[in-house]
Parts: C-alpha cells; structure tokens; sequence
C-alpha cells in the first residue's frame, strides 16, 4: 500500500483531484473515489452504532466488519490489489444464518425504526446499499473483483438482520409497517 498518512493538510487536493494509493491522481468525483466515499461513510455510521449498548458478540461482529471495510477501501483505493478476501463473505454469510437463527419469521415488512441501535443498524444498511451500488457502477467502468459488490450485498443484509436482533435486545419488537392488508386482517 501507499505511504502512510504523516499530514492531513496536504493541499494537493485543492484542484478538485486525489491521490489513490498507487500514487495515480483522479478526480474527486470519479467512480473510484465516490465508491470509496460510500464505504467510509458506512465505516462511520458503524462507528456510530458502536457506541449503543448491544451484546458482546454482535459489538465483536461489527468491530470485525469496520475492519474488513478498511481493506476494502484500501482495496478500492490501489486498482488491480487484493485485500478483501473472499472468506470475508463467508463469515458474513455465517453471521447472518446464525442471527437470523434467533428471529421470527417476518410476515410483513417493516420500518427502519424501534430502538436507537436498530435505527442505527438500518441507516448501515441503506449506506451498504448506496456503497454497493457504487461499486457495481465502478465495476461497469473499470475491471474489479467481485468480492467486494458480494461483501456490500450481504452486509446489507446483515445489517437489517442485525436490527432485528437489536431491537428484541431488551424485549422490544420490529416497528411493522401499517399496509391495507394488514389493517383488514
């Protein structure tokens, strides 16, 4: 990788372009640089579910993911490396059968609400959507592994099993949503 930072105040930046870490400028609106915006961005709104009570094993979990998602952006961040390894989305995948384990079936959708963490939990999931998207438009312009479109697509879905989970924490349930169908019913 790049050289690590010793200066955030470079002023390299100033005409709308970045470094990547091959050494290579682009501009800041590239395909490139958004992508790996929208996964800092998801790093960050982790960070912030973080700091909401939640079992030992679910914090270890994310702890974990906010690491992964560093090797992905350094991976979005060096064109044609590796560092998001494809056993990554196999512990995703573990995660979300075992969490998904614990939860009732869901028989009508419902809304990204309940407990601060849970609300939380699916504001990461709509970032790990957004990121997703982007990496796939990356993908469609520039050649890139498929490990790191497969990892946003089960975190996504990770995280809205994780709301799920957050929300029964302390006996609470998912808000559901108030559709006709349910009314009548």
């Amino acid at each position: 990788m790049g050289k690590r930072l010793t200066q955030i105040a470079t002023r390299t930046g100033d005409d709308g372009t970045t470094g990547l870490g091959d050494n290579t400028r682009v501009s800041k609106d590239s395909l490139r640089v958004r992508a790996m915006g929208d996964v800092d961005e998801l790093n960050s709104h982790i960070g912030v579910l973080l700091c909401e009570e939640m079992p030992d094993a679910v914090r270890g979990l994310l702890v974990e993911i906010q690491h992964q998602l560093f090797n992905l952006g350094g991976e979005l961040s060096i064109p044609g490396f590796e560092l998001l390894k494809a056993e990554a989305v196999l512990a995703l995948d573990d995660a979300l059968e075992q969490h998904n384990a614990t939860l009732p079936k869901l028989q009508e959708f419902i809304l990204p609400a309940g407990s601060r963490a849970a609300a939380q939990a699916h504001v990461c999931r709509t970032v790990a959507r957004r990121a997703e998207r982007a990496v796939v438009a990356l993908g469609m312009a520039e050649p890139l592994r498929e490990t790191p479109r497969q990892y946003l697509n089960r975190l996504s879905d990770l995280m809205f099993v994780l709301a799920r989970v957050l929300n029964r924490m302390n006996g609470g349930d998912d808000v559901y949503w108030k559709s006709e169908r349910l009314q009548r019913g």
